[in-house]
């Protein structure tokens, strides 16, 4: 469904000696010089896959999805989406995908999100009688039906959200591009908006290609782990591979009396526990002295969090790009 080879995009940016004589001489001569923001991706995705595609703030994310839309074009290398060089904009590629950005939107802002849906419909030549089903699916999955009608400008970021994403489906687009769809929004309306997605790809096949600082949604969302640093694929697999790669370790989490664990290395978790991080080597001996000692608390064992093991993954890349 996405095939991307050696995808490189390299901005040209002006410079200039800072003060007025420097605005002026400018003016006469301007400097410029090249940033990387893509260097050289390779990247296969299959029908009705989701992925994760990660990387710190400046990797490079954004920029490949804009050339995957066809927003931008690559400075060199080569990419298909569902069948069509993106940069090509031909008519049947937008209507195979689309790309909802966090903190972008489409709905028109002092009329209801209907009328963004009417207009869409025109845009896109859909049949009435599939749009009007399309339009019954997503009011009842996303549950719009109290502020359908309303102005967006009354609505709340979570409503806007849920309205964005029906308006950014109403074509039933093969691939989804979600840039931080969740960005901003409480815990019950992520929630939501994570359960809808889901539930698309599984009951549609869309593939969904996901960028996101939520581990939250990583997590729900994500089968495959792709990390893209400094406009280099650094790693690509599952969460289990990248646990296996980049982890420190195993998580245990003691509830009990903190004083009883002295000398042990343990620091307060946050909640009211005692946590500590070992070797996989280790878990077994440093668990017998936790239960010689506290006989009766609850301990359990776990892989590292999350945004532990990224955290380490992307330092180790930027490392790796600093040797090369």
């Amino acid at each position: 469904m996405i095939e991307a080879r050696a995808l490189r995009k390299v901005f040209r940016v002006p410079e200039k000696d800072p003060g007025l004589v420097g605005s002026l001489r400018s003016i006469v001569r301007r400097r410029t010089r090249d940033v990387v923001a893509v260097d050289g991706i390779d990247l296969t995705v299959a029908a009705g896959e989701r992925i994760g595609f990660l990387g710190p703030n400046g990797a490079g994310k954004t920029t490949t999805l804009k050339m995957l839309t066809g927003l931008l074009h690559p400075t060199a290398g080569s990419c298909q989406v569902a069948g069509y060089r993106p940069q090509d904009r031909a008519p049947d590629f937008l209507r195979a995908v689309t790309l909802v950005m966090g903190q972008k939107q489409q709905l028109m802002w002092d009329l209801p999100a209907t009328e963004t849906f009417l207009l869409n419909r025109a845009l896109f030549d859909l049949d009435r009688a599939e749009w009007t089903r399309t339009v019954e699916e997503l009011v009842a999955l996303l549950e719009l039906g109290p502020f359908l009608n309303r102005p967006v400008r009354t609505l709340s970021l979570g409503e806007r959200m849920r309205c964005e994403l029906a308006a950014a489906l109403l074509h039933r687009p093969r691939v989804l591009f979600l840039d931080e769809p969740t960005i901003g929004l409480d815990v019950e309306i992520q929630a939501t908006v994570r359960r809808f997605v889901r539930a698309w790809n599984e009951k549609h096949g869309a593939t969904v290609v996901l960028t996101s600082h939520d581990m939250n949604d990583v997590t729900a969302l994500a089968d495959r782990i792709v990390i893209i640093d400094l406009g280099v694929l650094r790693f690509d697999g599952s969460i289990n591979e990248l646990q296996l790669r980049f982890g420190t370790g195993r998580r245990i989490v003691v509830r009990g009396d903190g004083q009883a664990l002295a000398g042990l290395e343990f620091t307060p978790d946050g909640s009211g526990g005692w946590q500590r991080t070992v070797l996989a080597s280790a878990v077994n001996p440093v668990l017998q002295e936790v239960l010689r000692r506290l006989p009766s608390a609850d301990v359990t064992v776990a892989d590292p969090p999350l945004e532990e093991v990224l955290t380490r993954a992307f330092g180790e890349a930027r490392q790796q790009r600093s040797a090369g």
